[in-house]
């Protein structure tokens, strides 16, 4: 019975080629195991998410993968055909790589929903550009896997990658438009110049961005009407974000009568001085004569809110223009308006020869 024959090795060889490719997969098995059970015990001890990745990761490795290195570590126990070994080893060479494969794609999910899931809070937007992000990460490592397999099995691939890259040469020209837009949205969620939620100026048009989209950012104006922007034009300008300001550099101007005498003139910075620092959440930088209007004298006063809050602002500035209408109806200061005086030479030469 034993010296019956198959493909050049007896029913012993046979065996003894089974039972290695068993044991080798059986102890790929075991250590797939052993280190997926020590690294989750370890993984829930930290509060970093690389070893939970690599957890996941590990447990992506395909049970196939592993019987089918088992079967290659029992084939060197065979006497085979140089063309078998070599056939074993380029099929052993390809369930390393789709492993591989599986290993990235299982890697960059994971990453991608665990960043989606930590930034869903703040920026709903991510979600959307993240999933194209990922899809193209991962069609990367499946194609580079799939070239290597061809090469792996002798298959000529410069031809394959010549076309390829003709090919995209000629999509990418067919869709730069839409491939600029896509990487214009990659390109606010990775550099976040502004996120859903923020109030943003661009070109003159004001609002509250609502959505950042693969192709287009919809901003909510102050009218209510809904603005769509496309992202490469975006990002082509100069854009205001106002949720980021820390503080506020306020600038305002009064104007007084040219009637008032030179205390009162005196007076009056001090008095915007005092109107400004009784506000805890200004700060008061300076207040000055400013210049003669056509019909006013000038001053001029710049303090700095605390807080970015544009109501607050407003509250403020209400305040102190409050504080500041009961001061100078104290001191008898008039706010200047709008006048015109007109001298008639005519009527006054009259009036002169009359008397």
């Amino acid at each position: 019975m034993l010296k019956y024959s198959l493909l050049g090795n007896d029913l012993y060889a046979w065996a003894i080629a089974l039972a290695i490719a068993l044991a080798v997969s059986a102890l790929l098995y075991l250590a797939r195991r052993v280190l997926v059970r020590r690294l989750s015990v370890f993984a829930a001890t930290t509060t970093t998410y690389l070893d939970d990745l690599a957890v996941k990761v590990l447990s992506a490795t395909h049970p196939l993968f592993i019987l089918l290195m088992g079967m290659y570590a029992g084939s060197h126990w065979l006497l085979l055909s140089d063309k078998g070994t070599t056939l074993l080893a380029r099929l052993a060479i390809a369930a390393l790589l789709l492993q591989v494969a599986r290993w990235g794609d299982v890697g960059v999910h994971g990453w991608l929903q665990h960043y989606r899931t930590r930034r869903s809070a703040l920026d709903v937007a991510s979600t959307t550009s993240t999933a194209a992000l990922g899809f193209v990460a991962r069609t990367a490592i499946w194609a580079i896997v799939i070239l290597m397999i061809l090469d792996n099995f002798g298959v000529n691939i410069t031809t394959l990658v010549a076309s390829l890259g003709i090919g995209g040469i000629a999509v990418a020209l067919a869709l730069q438009n839409v491939l600029g837009d896509l990487f214009s949205s990659l390109s606010i969620v990775l550099d976040k110049p502004f996120e859903v939620g923020d109030f943003i100026s661009v070109d003159g048009i004001a609002g509250t961005v609502e959505y950042v989209g693969l192709k287009t950012t919809r901003i909510r104006g102050l009218g209510g009407e809904q603005v769509v922007f496309s992202n490469s034009d975006l990002l082509g300008s100069r854009i205001h974000n106002f949720k980021r300001m820390q503080t506020r550099r306020i600038v305002f101007g009064i104007g007084v009568t040219y009637e008032l005498d030179r205390r009162q003139l005196g007076a009056i910075p001090g008095i915007l001085r005092e109107a400004v620092q009784a506000q805890p959440q200004a700060r008061f930088d300076r207040a000055h004569f400013k210049s003669y209007g056509a019909s006013s004298i000038d001053f001029e006063t710049v303090y700095i809110m605390q807080t970015s809050d544009y109501a607050a602002y407003m509250d403020v500035q209400q305040a102190i223009n409050l504080a500041l209408f009961e001061r100078f109806a104290e001191e008898g200061i008039d706010f200047a308006y709008p006048t015109q005086t007109l001298y008639l030479a005519r009527a006054r030469a009259g009036a002169a020869q009359e008397g």
